[in-house]
């Protein structure tokens, strides 16, 4: 597999809410920065005219920020290619080929139900459209570590491994990036950075809207797959691992597999499972439906740097804000030399990530406070704060996908080891515990946490400042 960029994109699912809500968008950003070069060919069942999928576009750029640009626009539009057919009948193949051209190294975009990917990988391969060419694969990966070891082994057997870009939108995001750059491009962090001085870790990923129409999905998969196994243990690779030798990619996926097994593997105690009131009442929802739309668990890290450190990790639809924080709170001093150093409510010192709505880093530290007692308060430093990002998560995958830059996707070895520690849960398991919207979930999940405080939940009041 050479590094030659793309020649062609071919998206699957193209007439589906995926591509409508974020690859049309993206693909517009890149024709505004010139980087959108080659022809888009979309591939999907309904019998649509190429002027109906050029309305459909244009109605996706106008609802995510409008046409600002008629020129990137146009050319965008002048791109585009279309496809009928079923991907169970290889016609539909042949079809691709032809509309391909002269296009030699195509990337082809799965944006389509997890169900499907064997289908049109194994078409792709039987067509020999899959030589050169690389496949974009968008989340779940599998839904448990059987089905991610099988869909590793069929895309295996028809791309080269380098050809095989894992597509998580989490990754692209310019505040998750700014976790490794932060951890490795500063040296005070390094010798408090493990267990002597961590006392805990948590993540949350919380959302103030509810599952809405994608009932059929959520009944499929729930929190716990959708967000956790992905998302948030991606957050967990990047502030667990260790250095990688270098820059090269294939450093850092090697580092941040070592954590993922090195993951203690979960037990029914080790998590709360909850769900939203009125969930049950929702389009495509079984009515006596156990799936979770909350998700709070206790982790553990076995390794030499991380033994014995809880992380938390908490993600829930219809919760209280829409926020993404983590929480490193280290443990007090050794010494209890004035009074209020171990504050007996609130926290001791700690270093906060905000990941979104927009991005921020800050350390929280004791200050004296004026007078002739020796008693302070904790501020907060912040260190970065950035409005929201200028290049979304999809425009910068799609041009690192096509460019065959891998350094923001996930390897096979990862997917697989994040599978094995949720893999025990995904059946055996408590019952979901109900909660009201809006609130910050059940309340068994501050049992979950108390031995080691309470939870953190992030305020927008905050992020405002």
């Amino acid at each position: 597999m050479t590094t030659s960029r793309s020649d062609a994109l071919v998206l699957f699912g193209v007439t589906g809410d995926l591509a409508h809500k974020m690859i049309f968008p993206a693909l517009y950003a890149m024709a505004k920065r010139g980087t959108l070069k080659i022809p888009v060919i979309g591939v999907a069942f309904p019998k649509w005219s190429l002027a109906r999928l050029r309305k459909r576009v244009t109605d996706s750029i106008k609802q995510s920020g409008g046409i600002d640009n008629q020129r990137a626009f146009h050319h965008l539009l002048s791109q585009l290619k279309y496809v009928i057919g079923d991907y169970n009948d290889q016609g539909t193949f042949t079809a691709i080929r032809e509309a391909l051209g002269n296009a030699r190294r195509p990337a082809h975009y799965l944006a389509i139900p997890p169900s499907l990917f064997e289908t049109v990988i194994k078409g792709l391969g039987a067509a020999n459209l899959a030589e050169h060419a690389r496949v974009v694969v968008e989340k779940p990966f599998g839904r448990d570590l059987e089905s991610a070891r099988e869909l590793n082994r069929v895309a295996q057997k028809v791309f080269t491994r380098d050809s095989i870009f894992r597509i998580d939108h989490f990754l692209g995001k310019e505040a998750i990036m700014n976790i490794l750059y932060f951890r490795f491009a500063n040296s005070f962090l390094e010798p408090i950075w493990n267990r002597n001085y961590v006392a805990s870790v948590q993540v949350t990923l919380s959302e103030d809207s509810g599952v809405e129409d994608r009932g059929a999905f959520y009944e499929t998969a729930g929190c716990l797959r959708d967000v956790i196994e992905n998302h948030l243990f991606q957050v967990v690779a990047l502030l667990a691992m260790e250095s990688p030798a270098d820059r090269d990619f294939g450093a850092v996926h090697s580092e941040k597999a070592k954590v993922f097994q090195a993951m203690r593997a979960l037990k029914p105690d080790d998590l709360v499972r909850g769900q939203y009131a009125g969930y049950r009442n929702g389009p495509d929802v079984a009515k006596n439906s156990d799936v979770e739309t909350f998700c709070a668990l206790r982790l553990f890290i076995d390794s030499w740097r991380w033994g014995g450190v809880p992380w938390y990790l908490r993600s829930g639809k219809y919760l209280a804000e829409t926020a993404t924080e983590v929480l490193v709170e280290l443990k007090p001093p050794p010494q209890r030399l004035f009074a209020d150093s171990v504050p007996a409510t609130g926290r001791t010192n700690y270093l906060r990530f905000r990941l979104s709505p927009n991005s921020a880093v800050a350390l929280a530290a004791r200050v004296k406070l004026a007078g002739k007692e020796f008693v302070g308060d904790q501020r907060e430093l912040h260190l970065f704060e950035q409005g929201p990002e200028e290049e979304a998560p999809y425009e910068r995958l799609l041009t690192d996908a096509m460019a065959g830059d891998g350094a923001l996707f996930t390897r096979e070895n990862a997917v697989e080891a994040a599978w094995a520690v949720v893999d025990p849960v995904l059946k055996n398991h408590h019952r979901v515990r109900p909660y009201k919207r809006h609130s910050w979930g059940p309340k068994e999940a501050d049992a979950l946490i108390a031995s080691d405080g309470h939870w953190h939940n992030p305020s927008l009041k905050e992020a405002s400042r």
